[in-house]
């Protein structure tokens, strides 16, 4: 289902957006909270719920090809594009490195090993995680001592790749021919595939440690390439109850338990990220005849997906403070034991996420394209 949009940035017409692509986009914000809340557990209820990321990209790749590729021959500058890009996804991503930096400091700045970080290091973790400069590990802002890129809000590395993402976009993939778009989709697919059989899953990216910054960017370029080639090829399926069927799938693929053996669970990461999750777009993209409630929902989940995702994280660092966690994996048992937390920040997360979009997100990305 699409709906029509006024005129935006600089008089540029806005195009149809696809409602059903935006729920989706909240469900998978909605499953990557609750594999969070139990990240800290040897057998998390999601098992798979970190390929949620990877449908973002799917839809990144979707969205940014259908909504921009024809606007370069209507006077898009790269200026432009790349201001419209930021208005879009940086005041959360400023909020959500606020929000990390002021957890990290309510919880006495420690690291995972127990030892206590400076407040300057701190507070120039907070930034860099603001302006998405990754850190290093074993780098004095690497201040959890995890090994992430942004390690008082670890899901920021996505959205560090999805800037690169939008780059890659902006000053090449924008040019290529759809066979050349396609010889990149199965260059990077093919690297997708060893990093799967290699590492026995897919929820690489978010360290630079060991090569982790070239799985990460290929994880990113590949389901981004796809979905960009979906949508220069779209053409709507005869379908109905998208969202719903959709969702399922979604969920579904997250709840797949993990299999024993490494290559196998490896290869079922694949082919989501391959085959599954674009069959999803594609089937949700042709949906034109949902229900108004329908679109309702859609629309709201939309709504709070980004924040959501942007912001949640820190929360769960309070969780595994609760527990006490130290790097070693608990029985699921424990976090159940502390379900009122739990429960309240799976609750509460989406809940502040409406309220950053509604009197801060909203309002200043308004004044921004003023």
């Amino acid at each position: 289902m699409i709906e029509n949009m006024s005129k935006g940035d600089g008089g540029l017409q806005e195009k149809d957006h696809y409602v059903i692509l935006d729920g989706l986009r909240g469900v998978a914000a909605l499953m990557v909270l609750v594999f969070h809340v139990f990240d800290a557990c040897t057998s998390n209820i999601i098992p798979h719920g970190y390929l949620a990321v990877d449908m973002f990209f799917v839809l990144s790749g979707f969205v940014i090809g259908y909504a921009y590729d024809d606007r370069w021959q209507q006077g898009l500058t790269l200026g432009r594009f790349f201001r419209r890009r930021l208005i879009r996804l940086h005041p959360m991503v400023l909020a959500g490195g606020l929000i990390g930096g002021f957890v990290f400091l309510v919880q006495g700045r420690a690291m995972w090993d127990g030892s206590v970080v400076s407040l300057g290091w701190a507070l120039l973790a907070m930034l860099c995680g603001m302006f998405l400069l990754p850190a290093l590990p074993g780098s004095a802002i690497e201040v959890r001592g995890f090994g992430e890129y942004f390690p008082l809000n670890g899901p920021l590395w996505s959205l560090f790749y999805e800037y690169i993402g939008n780059i890659c976009y902006a000053l090449l993939l924008r040019r290529l021919s759809n066979r050349w778009l396609g010889v990149v989709a199965a260059v990077s697919g093919a690297c997708v595939l060893y990093t799967c059989l290699h590492c026995g899953y897919l929820g690489v990216g978010w360290s630079a440690a060991d090569g982790g910054w070239c799985f990460g960017f290929v994880r990113m370029l590949f389901p981004y390439t796809i979905g960009m080639l979906m949508a220069r090829l779209f053409k709507p399926l005869k379908v109905q109850r998208a969202f719903l069927w959709c969702s399922l799938l979604i969920v579904a693929a997250g709840l797949m338990p993990s299999f024993d053996i490494s290559w196998a669970n490896g290869l079922y990461d694949f082919l989501c990220a391959a085959l599954l999750f674009p069959l999803i777009v594609w089937i949700a993209a042709s949906d034109s005849r949902a229900k108004e409630s329908t679109l309702r929902l859609s629309r709201h989940l939309g709504d709070v997906s980004y924040p959501l995702y942007a912001i949640h994280y820190p929360f769960m660092l309070l969780l595994f403070g609760h527990l006490g966690f130290d790097g070693t994996l608990y029985d699921p048992s424990l976090v159940f034991n502390k379900w009122p937390l739990a429960v309240s920040i799976i609750l509460g997360c989406p809940v502040l996420a409406w309220l950053l979009l509604k009197y801060y997100d909203q309002p200043l990305r308004h004044w921004l394209r003023q």
